[in-house]
């Protein structure tokens, strides 16, 4: 019996071997060495040790990184409020028993299909570009359409604009968590003379509160990594008004092969990525709410 044990287990490990060797090669490894490549001057071809002079160097020198941060910032906080409300407010109107309702739910799907590859930019690209689309439609109703894409008060509000068009992921999300409000709160809600919009923000919203902060972490966390868009549309500019922090980084990478700072820097995105989940984790507390009751 014991046997038989073993040789169950030595199945499972069998098993789960591609995605264990997988984990280990192209994860676990390039994370450890990322770490020991940060306290180095590494420029593929040659490497040495140099303490914290990469981290110093980017705290006290390297102002092209906090002028990156700041865009970051500045975008991720802009953004990701605007795409998860849009999404709430379609995944709203989607849950309502409609006829074709099904077809609707797939369309405003599709985009999400693309994720932010580069075909969705390049088409991004040509409909916002000075003889794109937009402008084109813009001239037929006898307006002048800026300069999208080159105008450094515009282009930046422009980018913004493209995680709106990616809500599908959290649209989805949204539905689903709105199916699951029970209908007897609303019910009694409504017969104590509670409106619709009472009993949206009063029952729906509370009810569905863990599911907008599971979305909020995984949208801040995606788009603070934000990279194709700001490559493909606008290679950062103009003027670096849409020099994205991992564009920047790949910059230092690829570019200018300056792969031990390059590396610092990711250990500075991953710790800002983690101050602002544990952050978002602090202030949860006071506002989601799960079904005993009781918040996080």
């Amino acid at each position: 019996m014991a046997q038989k044990h073993r040789l169950e287990r030595y199945h499972g490990y069998l098993y789960i071997a591609p995605w264990l060797i997988g984990f280990l090669v192209l994860t676990l490894y390039p994370f450890v060495t990322s770490l020991f490549y940060s306290f180095t001057k590494y420029d593929i071809f040659s490497w040495e040790f140099a303490g914290l002079k990469n981290y110093v160097d980017i705290f006290t020198k390297d102002k092209i990184f906090a002028n990156s941060l700041r865009r970051t910032l500045i975008y991720t906080v802009i953004a990701v409020p605007l795409k998860l409300a849009i999404a709430l407010a379609m995944a709203t109107l989607l849950a309502r028993p409609l006829r074709g309702i099904g077809l609707f739910r797939t369309v405003y799907y599709v985009p999400s299909l693309l994720g932010s590859s580069v075909a969705l930019s390049i088409i991004w690209k040509y409909l916002f570009k000075s003889d794109g689309l937009v402008n084109m439609l813009l001239k037929v109703i006898g307006v002048t359409g800026p300069n999208w894409l080159g105008d450094y008060h515009i282009t930046f509000w422009t980018m913004v604009l493209l995680p709106m068009w990616q809500m599908g992921s959290p649209m989805v999300i949204f539905l689903a968590a709105l199916k699951t409000v029970p209908e007897e709160l609303t019910e009694a809600a409504s017969i104590d003379g509670a409106n619709p919009i009472q009993r949206y923000f009063g029952i729906t919203l509370p009810m569905i509160s863990p599911v907008i902060f599971f979305n909020i972490i995984m949208q801040t966390i995606e788009i603070i990594q934000l990279f194709t868009p700001a490559y493909i549309i606008t290679k950062g500019g103009p003027a670096k008004s849409t020099y994205l922090y991992a564009l920047m980084l790949y910059d230092t990478s690829f570019r200018d092969f300056k792969m031990g700072y390059a590396s610092a820097l990711s250990w500075v995105l991953f710790v800002i990525i983690i101050a602002f989940t544990l952050l978002l984790f602090r202030k949860s507390s006071s506002w989601v709410y799960y079904k005993d009751g009781e918040g996080l």
